[in-house]
């Protein structure tokens, strides 16, 4: 197919997608319109607030679509007077299939997690929290189980050891675009070969679930390791954040706070959830004997700051 006969509508919302629709655009793919969440009210004055692609594509004059149900009538028929032959996905709500199975060459998303790994909402906050050293991104075709389509191709990153979700996000970004325009490259080349997931899975094994992250998700559980409980602020930050409450030395009542980011002590003398603080050092027994030792954490109301200024505020 010619470059100039692929017709895309583009199906998003966050930052995360605009890298890859700005992409698309600079290479000069034709973009029918984008399709983006109803703007939200926000703050105390209840602005409405738009969403990063929809401020992407006002920016560049791009049409704009925002139902509120994405089996609408009135937006399925308007979607499909569009005449596009293609839909790129990248992080948005789950598709009807009247909207996935409408374009002639399909619909692909791109994901990010080496799928079948970490299928759903929050694959790069569970690829962190349960500590793995590699992950990276994914293009494949809708079908009807969410994040279960054939792949198309993929890319991947180690992860450091210190390294957070908020750092992974931003390079699985960057990475994610180059690999969006890949697939579209591939499908004008008339190269595109897609594998099916099972085929990716060894004898027994089972896809990884990446569930949406709640609040009950990012409470801080003392009872595990000092290492697990590295990985589980790691995978929260910088936001939504693990939290915890904790109870200060002299101190009766206990202070909930966001906890950012931490370091791991071994041979500590704590139980699980004590607290000592002393010499701008705020740490917390665990399991195994061992403890953590909180750098940074964001009180309520109070902006993020090192633990040894949120005891000296205290203090402590």
């Amino acid at each position: 197919m010619e470059k100039k006969k692929l017709r895309i509508v583009f199906l998003g919302t966050p930052e995360f997608a605009v890298e890859s629709l700005d992409r698309i655009h600079s290479a000069g793919y034709d973009i029918a319109a984008v399709v983006t969440m109803p703007d939200k009210p926000a703050g105390r004055g209840h602005k409405l607030l738009q969403s990063p692609v929809k401020q992407w594509a006002v920016a560049h004059d791009i049409k704009v679509l925002q139902p509120a149900r994405l089996k609408d009538p009135a937006f399925v028929d308007e979607l499909r007077s569009l005449n596009a032959n293609l839909f790129v996905v990248i992080a948005f709500r789950m598709l009807p299939e009247i909207v996935w199975q409408m374009p002639e060459l399909g619909t692909f998303n791109l994901h990010a997690s080496l799928l079948p790994r970490y299928r759903g909402a929050a694959p790069i906050n569970h690829a962190v929290m349960n500590g793995d050293t590699k992950t990276g991104v994914t293009t494949f075709f809708l079908k009807h189980e969410i994040d279960t389509g054939d792949i198309i191709a993929q890319r991947s990153i180690d992860i450091a050891p210190d390294e957070d979700a908020g750092s992974v996000h931003d390079r699985l970004m960057l990475l994610g675009a180059d690999l969006t325009l890949e697939t579209l490259q591939s499908i004008v080349n008339g190269t595109l070969r897609t594998i099916s997931q099972d085929e990716l899975l060894t004898a027994g094994e089972e896809p990884t679930p990446a569930p949406k992250i709640f609040r009950e998700t990012c409470e801080i559980d003392w009872n595990r390791t000092a290492a697990e409980i590295q990985n589980h602020v790691r995978g929260l930050a910088p936001y939504p954040a693990a939290w915890t409450r904790l109870t200060l030395p002299g101190q009766t009542d206990a202070i909930e706070v966001k906890v950012l980011k931490v370091k791991t002590s071994d041979n500590s003398q704590l139980a699980p959830g004590e607290v000592t603080a002393g010499n701008g050092k705020l740490t917390v027994g665990c399991s195994g004997k061992t403890a953590i030792e909180i750098l940074e954490l964001k009180a309520e109301g109070k902006r993020a700051m090192p633990a040894a200024d949120f005891l000296r505020g205290l203090h402590l």
